[in-house]
């Protein structure tokens, strides 16, 4: 049995919702089946591991450019797909780069993948799939939500400092850019699901959607694609710059040469990321510096992309691109480095992927404006790319802004 492999501890049918970049035909008709987990510190190559379970359940992994609508079926149910999530921990290990501060949320599998299936039309609706077996500690389902306060792991003044640091990084050559993030956690009492439901649905969230399990819950609002594989070609789309959603915020915006200098450089690294991957033809920039909105701000994001010329696997394909370059900074493992020298508690959920692998397609978030539940505690975590140019309490201030409606879609 592959490492890790055993059953879901919850059924897509719970009040959580659907999982982040599920098809929407499937909604209400596939049912949770099996779980992959793999946690910091277990023995094994996790990319391996995760296609080596992927595969055996039908999925074609293995060669991500072949379309194959010839789904996998066991019994009387068919393997619709897998939600997958891999957090920024398990990317740095499939990078070999250097690994940080523990997450906050131990609990939370590193990477984990749940198979779903389709019921034929013999089973009757409503039958439960044979190895789901339920969750043994359960959130607190059924009772009146209510958040405590905030309280954030480093103060403002550290949070500044740590800008200042990498600047310092940079002047010495160290460096080009690195991303800083914070993270923030409140005590809760009560059922988390429609709180984690109002994050999913934050405006401007393309993978929004809430993943499930043992005690646990994670829900993104995320609007970054990490990493698209659809019609023979994949895509990534990083997103780097931000100003508030106003008239005054769009100009200055396209106006600043730090912004553009910043983005620029992340697309860069995104092409370097495809162009080492074997298997794919000439990277593109399809289009750079194009303004998206999140909720209320403006976005700067680039598509990039390339075909898929010969035989690319998942495992490859996470190496590659894992974890996302507009996260991390440039040079990738360099700025890594400094992450974990510079960040006092892990990334958690958060900075990984998150999203949906199907039998002619995946699909990958970037687990940016995300939120995990243990049962006791709700997390968050926010940051920014830094350049030599980056003031630190504006730098700050973007983050801050970029937490802002996770907690207000939380404490509503």
């Amino acid at each position: 049995m592959v490492h890790g492999t055993g059953p879901v501890d919850h059924c897509s049918s719970t009040p959580f919702g659907a999982p982040p970049a599920a098809p929407g035909a499937c909604q209400a008709r596939h049912h949770a089946l099996r779980a992959f987990r793999w946690h910091r510190g277990d023995p094994g190559d996790p990319a391996e591991l995760l296609s080596a379970f992927l595969a055996d359940n039908g999925l074609p992994v293995r060669n991500l450019g072949r379309t194959d609508d010839k789904k996998k079926t066991f019994g009387d149910s068919t393997i619709c797909g897998a939600a997958l999530y891999v957090s920024a921990d398990a990317g740095c290990v499939m990078a070999g780069a250097a690994l940080g501060a523990p997450s906050p949320v131990p609990g939370i599998p590193d990477v984990y993948a749940v198979i779903y299936e389709h019921f034929s039309k013999n089973r009757p609706f409503g039958t439960p799939p044979l190895l789901l077996s339920p969750a043994s500690h359960r959130l607190q389902s059924g009772l009146a939500w209510e958040l405590g306060e905030w309280h954030d792991s480093w103060t403002r003044e550290q949070h500044a400092d740590a800008v200042s640091r990498v600047r310092a990084a940079i002047g010495r050559g160290d460096v080009y850019q690195v991303n800083v993030v914070g993270h923030a956690s409140a005590a809760y009492r009560g059922d988390p699901a429609a709180a984690l439901r109002r994050v999913a649905g934050l405006p401007g969230a393309r993978y929004g959607g809430v993943l499930a399990g043992d005690g646990w819950a994670l829900a993104t609002a995320s609007p970054e694609t990490l990493v698209e594989v659809r019609g023979g070609r994949v895509v990534t789309r990083p997103i780097k710059g931000t100003r508030p959603a106003t008239a005054d915020g769009l100009r200055e915006l396209l106006a600043s040469p730090k912004e553009r200098a910043e983005h620029v450089m992340i697309v860069d690294l995104e092409r370097n990321d495809l162009a080492r991957l074997p298997g794919t033809g000439p990277v593109a920039v399809d289009e750079l510096f194009a303004v998206r909105r999140w909720c209320h701000l403006w976005q700067a994001e680039s598509v990039v992309s390339a075909p898929l010329d010969g035989d690319v696997g998942l495992a490859e394909l996470l190496r590659a691109v894992c974890p996302g370059g507009s996260v991390t900074g440039a040079p990738k493992l360099a700025a890594l480095a400094q992450i974990a020298a510079l960040e006092p508690v892990g990334r958690g959920v958060s900075m990984g992927a998150l999203g949906w692998i199907g039998h002619d397609h995946l699909d990958l978030g970037l687990s940016i404006r995300t939120v995990a539940v243990d049962g006791a505690r709700v997390h968050a975590w926010a940051g920014g790319g830094i350049t030599a140019d980056s003031d630190p309490i504006a730098e700050v201030d973007e983050a801050a802004a970029k937490a802002g409606p996770l907690r207000s879609a939380l404490k509503s």
